[in-house]
C-alpha cells in the first residue's frame, strides 16, 4: 500500500469516527431532551392536581365557615387537624379567587407559581 492510499484511508477512518461520534452525541441529546420535558410535564400536571385540590379543599372550608357557621379554628377541628388555621385560611382565599385561564396563556408560569406556593405551605403543615 503506498503513503497516499494509507493517509487517504486513515482521514477516511477518522472522519467516519467523528461522524459516528456526532450521531451519538445527537442521539444522547435527543434522549435527554425527551426525559427533560416528560419530567416537565409530570411537575406541570402534579402542579395541576394540588392546585385544583387546593381550591376544593377551599371551597370545602368556605362552605363550613359561610354555610355552616363554623369558625375557622372549629372546622379545622372537624377536619381532624390535618391542616392547620395558616393552611385553612390560605386555602379558603384561594376558593375565593376568581378563575385564572389555566388553560391558555402562561400556563408554565401559573403552574410554576402555584407548585412553590403549594409545596411550601404543605412542608410547613406536616
Amino acid at each position: 500500500m503506498s503513503q497516499q492510499t494509507i493517509k487517504q484511508q486513515a482521514r477516511r477512518t477518522a472522519r467516519e469516527m467523528a461522524e459516528k461520534r456526532r450521531r451519538e452525541r445527537e442521539e444522547r441529546e435527543r434522549r435527554v431532551v425527551d426525559l427533560a420535558e416528560r419530567v416537565m410535564v409530570a411537575i406541570g400536571e402534579r402542579d395541576a392536581a394540588v392546585a385544583e385540590t387546593e381550591k376544593r379543599a377551599g371551597e370545602a372550608l368556605r362552605e363550613l365557615t359561610e354555610g355552616e357557621g363554623l369558625s375557622l379554628s372549629e372546622a379545622v377541628e372537624w377536619c381532624g387537624e390535618t391542616v392547620t388555621v395558616r393552611e385553612a385560611t390560605r386555602l379558603r382565599r384561594l376558593a375565593a379567587e376568581p378563575e385564572t385561564g389555566e388553560q391558555g396563556g402562561d400556563g408554565a408560569a401559573e403552574l410554576a407559581t402555584a407548585g412553590s406556593g403549594g409545596a411550601g405551605a404543605g412542608s410547613s403543615a406536616g
